[in-house]
């Protein structure tokens, strides 16, 4: 189960921005003296991004998938004056006080399906949950996935639940099919349905609720046609709960075929893989 409040530590010593995400996360050190991956409420996402990386990465947590752990972080701007890129500098400035942070997994690798293999039960899950949540940003171009120590990691949840972006459309949005063909994982044939079977009774209101009550008020308050935050936070379990009864129903999957193939790199090792004589992988 989720924690009712995330820890909050305080940001020490801003180490070196990582480039390769459009919001410009930054790694930086704390005071409980772990190191971190920070996002910053000030980056062109906004806060919004930070609330879907806390409800969707702490309920992938609590289904059992692997995420890194998270924190709140308190920010000082007077840390960035050093740093010579003006570009951070002005990112610090307009982040000061409560930001999240991602545990950094030292030696981690980005993952790659030419070089990890993934067995069907687990491409079944982390597909069924980015089903639910409905993240557009798990695909072979960018798959938001580190392999530690061996383990498949799931990061980067900033662009799920797109419509929290639009409230009077989040039920309409919320039901609309998953489109996973272009999935990270679709190469490793996903059991969905085993996966479903699994977690869509795990997925209740009294987890979401739980889960929802991490995030911070002041990243909720002022939101357009919401009086409270907890307000805010009921409009996020019930799409969530709706989804998780039957979305494994609407993901859809299309193979490659010989006149229009995937261009992602793991269908062509799946495409390599030996099969039998029924058409099915020979290689598990």
């Amino acid at each position: 189960m989720a924690q009712e409040m995330l820890n909050e530590v305080t940001a020490t010593r801003y180490v070196t921005p990582l480039r390769e995400g459009g919001s410009l996360p930054g790694i930086v050190e704390a005071d409980d003296l772990g190191t971190y991956v920070m996002k910053f409420t000030g980056a062109g996402q906004g806060r919004k991004t930070l609330v879907a990386e806390i409800i969707c990465g702490e309920l992938g947590r609590s289904l059992g998938l692997r995420v890194p752990e998270l924190v709140l972080m308190q920010l000082d701007p007077v840390i960035g004056l050093s740093e010579p890129d003006q570009e951070v500098q002005e990112l610090l400035k307009a982040s000061g006080g409560l930001n999240l942070g991602m545990d950094f997994l030292p030696g981690s690798l980005g993952f790659d399906p030419l070089a990890y293999e993934v067995g069907p039960a687990e491409a079944g899950r982390v597909v069924w949950f980015d089903a639910l949540i409905n993240n557009v940003d798990r695909s072979w171009r960018n798959p938001n996935m580190l392999v530690w120590h061996g383990d498949l990691y799931l990061i980067d949840h900033g662009a799920t639940m797109i419509w929290h972006h639009n409230w009077p459309t989040a039920e309409a949005s919320a039901a609309k099919p998953y489109n996973a063909s272009d999935h990270a994982l679709a190469p490793f044939v996903p059991d969905v349905a085993a996966a479903a079977a699994e977690l869509a009774p795990r997925v209740t209101e009294e987890l979401l609720t739980e889960i929802t009550a991490a995030v911070p008020d002041e990243w909720l308050v002022d939101e357009p046609g919401f009086t409270t935050a907890d307000d805010v936070r009921r409009a996020y379990v019930a799409p969530l709960l709706a989804r998780a009864a039957t979305v494994h129903e609407r993901i859809v999957m299309d193979a490659p075929t010989t006149t229009r193939p995937s261009q992602a790199p793991g269908w062509l090792a799946a495409r390599l893989r030996p099969t039998g004589p029924d058409g099915q992988d020979g290689g598990r």
